[in-house]
């Protein structure tokens, strides 16, 4: 199913710029005003300092969850966790903490802004044909973040006012966040600059990202004509969509020219062709079944491929039908084919997921159990198979194994607001309201609503003896949060 953002958005996403605005205004206004001359870029004495990217990363996210559908599903986060941090060791980061999200928008998009915020639109992966071209669009932002091309944007507004500069970080956050044109008209109409001196600018960054983001791929082992190969995809979307600019091209300004000097650049790298891994294209086909205009059609397709004499990635088409008969509802054929899959690949996580899932899905949840308690025996903290187990255990109505499963998973990945839901939802399963309270108040937090989730832990610091060494902790809790409410409203 295609996601579109609707009116309601949109008008959402107005509110959004002018809170940002005035947050960021706030941030940045004192540090300009402390030198008519700005900094150097670079380093803790850049333009933008580590705890100012922070701030700006938090509101990013904090704006996305709000306002934006993303996809949580832990296969396809994990993969994208695992391809990214495959590529961060060899890209110049000074911060490698990076927090990844996945839009649920079947356009081809991709950003990353202050505070190590790295996302992409579902739709990379339906476009991006290759495990190297999806790597080299990742490369390609994580150079945007290690070259500081977001604050030397800002460096070039030295002569505009702070209000300037503050209206424009907020465009450009906006654009990321509700991946529509609002931002982009934003930054349009608070620069003190023409439209065409800015494209220019930005095409500067581009050639300095594709440059660095290519260094990044081949260190990392893939391939870097993986970089135009991905280009000429996007040229091609851009013709045949005629004057409707793709989302990615809107803030990524792509010509022939550029193109060409990617390949020309990608042919100085030696080196056999890189073979892409199974895993790309079974998550590549599992979205592709997410936005299938129904699980009928997706079926169709997939077995029309199957039906070629020669079909590529033969596993991951079974996996991508298995997955399409399991939306289907058809839970019979698709564990036929996932147990198949598994006769050929016993330890392959993504099928036994997968297999659990549908297990799940049929209410057979002590044939689930079993297969994920083996599979995480042989996996220890693995993200995918923990989640799955949770829910089989809080859909066979065991909250509190379902909430130890999630709390320890919450500790793991804290920015993953939907185990913080799931984990209040085992909770009230297990008849723990402390714990339900706890839970909702780190989800408001995410969300940036600091008021509930103050709420929400004083009334859990209202159940608890005032000797409790847990409403201790709630009580260090709200400390925190009241000095982040105290910094925002200064």
């Amino acid at each position: 199913m295609k996601h579109t953002i609707s009116r309601l958005a949109n008008c959402r996403a107005i509110h959004i710029l002018v809170l940002l605005t005035a947050l960021l205004s706030t941030a940045i206004i004192p540090a300009l005003a402390q030198s008519q001359n700005l900094p150097d870029i670079g380093g803790n004495g850049g333009l933008l300092s580590d705890q100012l990217e922070n701030e700006i990363g938090q509101q990013v996210m904090s704006s996305i969850r709000r306002s934006t559908r993303t996809i949580q599903d832990p296969l396809v986060y994990d993969y994208l966790g695992n391809i990214t941090y495959r590529l961060v060791p060899s890209a110049p980061l000074e911060n490698r903490d990076l927090q990844l999200v996945i839009i649920d928008n079947s356009a081809i998009n991709a950003f990353a802004v202050p505070g190590g915020i790295v996302g992409v639109n579902g739709g990379l992966f339906l476009n991006a044909a290759t495990e190297q071209q999806f790597a080299s669009v990742l490369a390609h932002e994580l150079a945007h973040l290690s070259q500081h091309h977001f604050a030397r944007r800002m460096e070039q507004q030295e002569t505009t006012t702070p209000l300037t500069v503050a209206g424009m970080i907020a465009g450009i956050i906006l654009s990321a966040v509700t991946q529509s044109d609002i931002g982009l008209a934003a930054i349009a109409g608070t620069q003190a600059m023409t439209m065409q001196n800015m494209l220019a600018y930005s095409r500067a960054h581009e050639k300095e990202a594709d440059r660095v983001g290519m260094e990044i791929l081949a260190s990392a082992g893939l391939d870097p004509r993986g970089m135009p190969e991905m280009f000429e995809i996007m040229m091609r979307r851009n013709r045949l969509q005629g004057n409707r600019l793709p989302e990615y091209l809107s803030t990524h300004p792509l010509t022939q020219s550029r193109v060409a000097d990617t390949w020309n650049r990608a042919s100085q790298y030696s080196g056999q062709r890189v073979a892409d891994s199974q895993e790309y294209h079974l998550m590549r086909h599992r979205l592709q079944v997410h936005y299938a205009k129904s699980p009928e059609l997706a079926i169709r397709t997939f077995e029309s491929e199957l039906e070629k004499d020669d079909p590529d990635h033969l596993e991951a088409l079974r996996y991508g039908l298995a997955v399409a008969y399991q939306e289907n509802r058809e839970y019979d054929r698709a564990e036929q084919v996932l147990r198949e899959l598994l006769d050929g690949n016993p330890g392959r996580i993504t099928f036994q997921v997968t297999l659990a899932e549908v297990l799940i899905d049929h209410e057979n949840y002590d044939s689930a159990r079993e297969l994920l308690k083996q599979a995480l025996a042989r996996n220890p903290e693995n993200y995918p198979i923990s989640y799955t187990l949770a829910m089989a255990e809080l859909g066979d109505g065991n909250g509190a194994t379902a909430a130890d499963l999630l709390e320890e998973l919450a500790r793991q990945h804290p920015e993953q607001e939907l185990l913080w839901l799931k984990l209040a939802e085992a909770e009230g399963m297990a008849r723990n309201i402390v714990g339900v309270h706890r839970a909702r108040a780190e989800y408001y937090l995410l969300m940036g609503d600091l008021t509930s989730a103050q709420r929400q832990l004083r009334q859990a610091q209202d159940i608890l003896p005032a000797s409790s060494t847990e409403r201790q902790v709630i009580s260090e809790r709200l400390g925190e949060i009241s000095e982040r409410m105290q910094a925002r409203n200064r």
